[in-house]
């Protein structure tokens, strides 16, 4: 198993400066920065809506219930009147 030594790299890191430049290499590490970013805040803001959904939900699924139960009540009175 050969692998990559530290001289090799360091030939890689001069070619790559020699091809793309400093200032070019600057801006894609800033956009690689800035789009890392963004995703951990996609990700971050991703786990906290389902919690609210999920409460507003069984909000909604109790006043459902309740104003079943009403209606039922209603009907009974109805069927008896």
């Amino acid at each position: 198993m050969m692998g990559i030594s530290w001289p090799q790299l360091l030939i890689i890191a001069v070619i790559v400066i020699l091809l793309f430049g400093t200032k070019k290499l600057r801006n894609i590490g800033g956009d690689l920065g800035s789009a890392v970013k963004g995703f951990k805040k996609a990700m971050s803001d991703d786990e906290t809506k389902p919690a609210s959904k999920d409460a507003d939900f069984d909000k909604n699924i109790e006043h459902k219930e309740s104003a079943t139960a009403e209606d039922l009540d209603k009907d009974k009175q109805k069927e008896q009147g």
